[in-house]
């Protein structure tokens, strides 16, 4: 699953960390296998600004944000104590090695011109992954941004062709992935993973959606 940066704001909230812990935890011994993708958050974005400012181009801008989803997938590990795979995965290989621990398996980013959520995308492809999460501070998919829009319409449903269409004008910048970039969504695509937006500020509606529960929006195959 992808854990947004809403989880990790500039003023970090250990309270609320512990509340996604005690649900990682509970889902693992349940017996459910996880991997947690960490978005950087309000931090990538600060540095990332600023060492655009200072002349950095856009790669090392992307660089500059993976090491801040990288701390933040230390807090993670940090809360989940015994529970959690405790080195942090930096290439695919990586984590392939580390599923097997039987370990959660916490990571932040991995490659420049990724969002964190291609890599979750990708690791769930690797991993033959049954369900894909991405837990955001929105509560789905909306036809326009809401937060700009507000006849923009909430979809319980829709189609990576549809997300395609409506990502052309969006911009792609170091840390300005708003909704789902091309690369994860033609990944979700070709893979069939099925896939949830929900809303993430709400800890348990992960386990809704792991438990068959609906919630959020869906984000089906074209295929």
């Amino acid at each position: 699953m992808k854990l947004g940066g809403h989880a990790f704001p500039l003023k970090l909230n250990v309270d609320k960390i512990l509340k996604y812990v005690t649900v990682f935890k509970k889902l693992c011994r349940a017996g459910h296998r996880l991997i947690v993708v960490t978005g950087g958050g309000s931090y990538a974005r600060l540095y990332i600004k600023t060492a655009r400012k200072l002349g950095a181009n856009e790669t090392i801008c992307d660089l500059t944000g993976i090491e801040s989803s990288r701390l933040n997938a230390r807090l993670l590990i940090a809360g989940l104590g015994e529970d959690a795979y405790p080195e942090i995965p930096r290439t695919i290989q990586e984590i392939d090695t580390a599923f097997y621990s039987g370990k959660i398996i916490v990571l932040g980013g991995l490659y420049p011109g990724q969002s964190t959520d291609a890599v979750a995308a990708v690791t769930s492809e690797l991993i033959g992954a049954s369900l894909l999460i991405k837990a955001t501070d929105a509560d789905g998919i909306y036809t326009m941004d809401p937060k700009k829009d507000p006849a923009s319409k909430k979809l319980n449903e829709v189609s990576c062709a549809q997300l395609l269409e409506m990502l052309i004008h969006e911009s792609l910048w170091a840390g300005e992935y708003e909704l789902l970039d091309p690369i994860a969504i033609k990944i979700v695509d070709r893979s069939k993973i099925k896939t949830w937006v929900i809303d993430g500020r709400i800890p348990a509606n992960i386990e809704k959606i792991v438990k068959g529960e609906r919630t959020g929006t869906l984000i089906i195959s074209s295929q």
